[in-house]
This record gives C-alpha cells, sequence and structure tokens, in this order.
C-alpha cells in the first residue's frame, strides 16, 4: 500500500516535470478531480473523472502552457496511512507562450482510497494567481528554487522571499491561512 506523503510526491513530480506516465503511482484508475478557480489568472475545467481525464488536464494541458514549474505543499508530510489529507500549497512557474511569471497558490483536499493507498479523489482550490511579467524570471525561480521540494513550511517560503516583487499578496494569503488553521487546531485542544 502507498502512504499519502510518497502518493502528492509522486503527483506533483508528474504534474512539475510533466510526466503522465507517474500518474499511475498517484491515481486510482476511477479517481475523481474537482477543482474550485477564485481568480481569473488561470482556468481549469471544474471536473474530471477518471486517471486518464486527470493526466490530461493536470499535466498534458498544463505540460502545454507552463514550464518551470514548482509546487510546493505547504504542510509536513503525512508520515502514516490516512483516509485524508489537506494542506495549502503554491506555485511558481512561467508560460511558454509569453514568458510571464505566474505565482499562485489555494489548497489540496485529498482522499485515498483504503486497499491502494492510491488518491480517489483530489479537490484543489485556487485562490490566487498573480501574473508577473518576464523580468520576474530570475527572482522568483532563484526563490521557487530554493526551497525544499515538495514539502515546504510556509514560515521558510516567507523568509525566503527577500524582496521578491509580486509575490507578497499570495505570501499574505498563506500566512492568514496558517494562522486560521493554527487557531483552529487550538480551539480543537482546548475544547
Amino acid at each position: 500500500m502507498r502512504q499519502p506523503a510518497d502518493v502528492i510526491h509522486r503527483y506533483l513530480m508528474a504534474k512539475d516535470g510533466n510526466r503522465p506516465h507517474l500518474m499511475s503511482g498517484a491515481f486510482s484508475e476511477d479517481a475523481t478531480l474537482a477543482m474550485q478557480v477564485n481568480t481569473s489568472g488561470i482556468a481549469f475545467p471544474p471536473l474530471s473523472w477518471g486517471r486518464e481525464a486527470i493526466a490530461d488536464v493536470l499535466v498534458r494541458r498544463f505540460g502545454q502552457s507552463y514550464e518551470n514549474v514548482y509546487t510546493f505543499c505547504l504542510a509536513p508530510p503525512p508520515r502514516q496511512a490516512l483516509s485524508g489529507f489537506s494542506c495549502a500549497w503554491l506555485v511558481a512557474m512561467t508560460d511558454k507562450a509569453g514568458g510571464n511569471v505566474r505565482v499562485g497558490c489555494g489548497r489540496y483536499d485529498w482522499r485515498f482510497e483504503a486497499g491502494t493507498g492510491l488518491a480517489e479523489h483530489l479537490a484543489i482550490t485556487v485562490e490566487m494567481m498573480q501574473i508577473l511579467p518576464p523580468a520576474a524570471l530570475e527572482p522568483v525561480m532563484q526563490w521557487a528554487a530554493s526551497l525544499p521540494y515538495p514539502w515546504c513550511a510556509t514560515a521558510t517560503a516567507v523568509a525566503r522571499a527577500g524582496g521578491v516583487v509580486g509575490v507578497a499578496p499570495v505570501l499574505g494569503w498563506l500566512q492568514e491561512i496558517e494562522a486560521l488553521f493554527e487557531t483552529q487546531l487550538t480551539q480543537g485542544v482546548e475544547q
């Protein structure tokens, strides 16, 4: 049985590296994908059924439009078998067509099969997608390349951003979500 951290890592390697063959180690054959896009900076179909359809949306078509992709899960990797896992994510990438740089964030909500450990459902929420000019390529990519991949703490991403222009709205959202999540955890422990 596959562990959630390995499944998620396999998915990120498939998506970021444009390697659709890796999706068989991440998703069950009849998995589903739900996308909620809360920004005009990027578009995806709202629902996809089956591993091949998910690979088309998140790897093949994604890879036709974007390159230099770094996606980070902003949480410690899960260390045990779980039925579900949620975390914030951060992405930095470039548009192949015009060279614009994109920095975005949102949330992953994973559900895993009991028998195989493969993902049976993934809900991706895209909260923000900043579109920066091609001149932002070097500072953004240097920042992204300096982060631990694919598991990174929000504090590390923020601290290493330094003076990278244009990423502050994304980092601010991530810090707010992390603070909200910590508050919920604390309140749950106190009750």
